[in-house]
């Protein structure tokens, strides 16, 4: 697994992977805000074709678009992220869709949401997004066209949009043929 924009604290520990995201970080293309970032921090492998990937994935999430989850990339203008947003004081499960534009939809979490666990599967050029926190089943909650390349990135992701940086915590990231 390589960095795209590596952070400037991280640390591996048998299957955690834990980051401080760096202030200023981000994945986002144009829509209603105006403005392109691509420099959020990925932790990816390379993979070609179907196959799905896991982790859990908690953080002291604080500042607004605090964000941690997984990703799956072709480029800068075409990935989608996924995972857990603080925004005006919620934690939301998250998932962009970016094709030359982003998109973004959110469905609320708890209060205090604890550990979440993210599943993405690929078939061909769609793409399933599953969460579940706690001790609950994973549930649907993006299914969505990305693309039909075969060859993506795919890993855990973090970004720091807005505030000071925050310290996100991955477990047990898998990805394999479905």
């Amino acid at each position: 697994m390589t960095w795209l924009n590596e952070p400037a604290d991280w640390s591996r520990e048998g299957d955690t992977l834990t980051v401080r995201a760096d202030p200023g970080t981000d994945f986002w293309r144009t829509t209603h805000y105006g403005f392109i970032r691509d420099n959020g921090h990925l932790l990816a492998r390379a993979w070609d074709g179907d196959f799905v990937a896991s982790v859990v994935v908690d953080g002291a999430y604080h500042d607004r678009y605090d964000q941690a989850g997984l990703m799956v990339r072709l480029d800068e203008t075409t990935w989608l992220k996924c995972g857990i947003e603080f925004v005006d004081g919620l934690h939301l499960a998250s998932v962009v869709v970016t094709r030359e534009v982003s998109d973004w939809s959110v469905v609320p979490l708890s209060a205090d949401p604890g550990p979440l666990h993210l599943q993405i599967t690929r078939r061909g050029a769609a793409v399933e997004v599953h969460c579940a926190t706690g001790t609950a089943d994973l549930a649907m909650i993006r299914l969505a066209y990305l693309t039909a390349e075969s060859s993506v990135l795919v890993g855990p992701m973090v970004a720091a949009p807005d505030g000071a940086g925050f310290t996100a915590r991955f477990t047990g990231f898998t990805i394999a043929a479905p």
